[in-house]
């Protein structure tokens, strides 16, 4: 384990962490809007871009009044950066195919999963007993999630929706392998709010770039009907992962890892609340079992 990394998590960290993971809730119910009246969802890739946008801008704004980064993190801002563009293309579709209250959960408890399996590998972290524990409790989740799905008898529901797992666990490999990189990064770069904002701001620019090429007017209508989704989607999301990179250089990756993860309770809540999702027993008793895990982790 990295020296100065304890295995207990201090109760400050934790606090942080859980409002770290209300602000990624937050933040994904804005990008997956509210479908309207009989008629689809809306589509989530402008949200999406001017989300990231707002942290990319933040990120420039911000970046002149912190400490740069170490050079040996460098690689590590490069290769998250591009994990991280690959994320959000693939969050689109999720969204695109399927309801928060299914996509979200599948995506945050299958990578905290992925992240202590492999990351126990490549730095020699071992989980005892109790994290095993809390492990199968999020394949738990996962699986009740999966089984309480009901399938649409339309062919092409049935399509979206597998779809939208399909995406939603192939987006969980990119959050296990960019959360790994930057549990080491962050760590060897001495300064974890440059490093988060450095991320943030090349993800955005390559993200924004790609998208302005053939929807620039969307993206302007829809910053000037909803002003404050930049501003405050950009610092829900900055803020979010920038808590969780710094917990990392205080707490094991793992643990901190499954402890954000806990924002499958507020994603739940929300999509039921706020997005008109119908959120039958079988999710609800999917997004316990994955919080639980995540709380499990911590305590072992």
């Amino acid at each position: 384990m990295t020296a100065g990394v304890t295995a207990a998590i201090p109760p400050f960290v934790i606090a942080a962490v859980l409002g770290a993971a209300l602000l990624h809730a937050t933040w994904n119910a804005l990008v997956k809007g509210r479908a309207r009246q009989g008629g689809p969802p809306d589509d989530p890739l402008p949200p999406m871009v001017l989300v990231v946008a707002g942290g990319a801008l933040a990120s420039a704004l911000l970046l002149p009044f912190t400490a740069a980064p170490a050079p040996a993190s460098w690689p590590f801002i490069a290769a998250s950066s591009v994990a991280q563009v690959a994320y959000h293309l693939l969050l689109i579709e999720t969204y695109a195919h399927g309801d928060m209250s299914h996509a979200y959960p599948l995506m945050r408890g299958s990578a905290p999963l992925l992240v202590a399996l492999v990351n126990g590998v490549l730095t020699g972290e071992r989980l005892n007993g109790a994290q095993w524990i809390a492990i199968c409790l999020i394949c738990g989740g996962v699986l009740a999630m999966l089984l309480g799905t009901r399938t649409p008898h339309a062919p092409q529901a049935r399509r979206s929706q597998r779809r939208a797992t399909a995406f939603a666990l192939a987006t969980a490999c990119v959050i296990a392998l960019y959360t790994m990189i930057d549990g080491a990064g962050v760590r060897r770069s001495g300064a974890p709010a440059a490093y988060t904002m450095w991320i943030f701001l090349l993800t955005g620019s390559a993200v924004t770039a790609w998208a302005a090429r053939g929807r620039r007017r969307e993206l302007l209508r829809l910053a000037g009907a909803r002003p404050l989704l930049l501003p405050l989607g950009g610092v829900s999301t900055l803020g979010s992962y920038g808590i969780a990179l710094w917990a990392m250089t205080l707490a094991p990756v793992a643990a901190i890892a499954a402890l954000r993860e806990t924002s499958i309770l507020f994603a739940t809540a929300i999509a039921a609340l706020f997005l008109r999702e119908r959120v039958g027993a079988w999710r609800l008793v999917a997004a316990g079992l994955i919080a639980c895990g995540a709380v499990a982790m911590r305590l072992a």
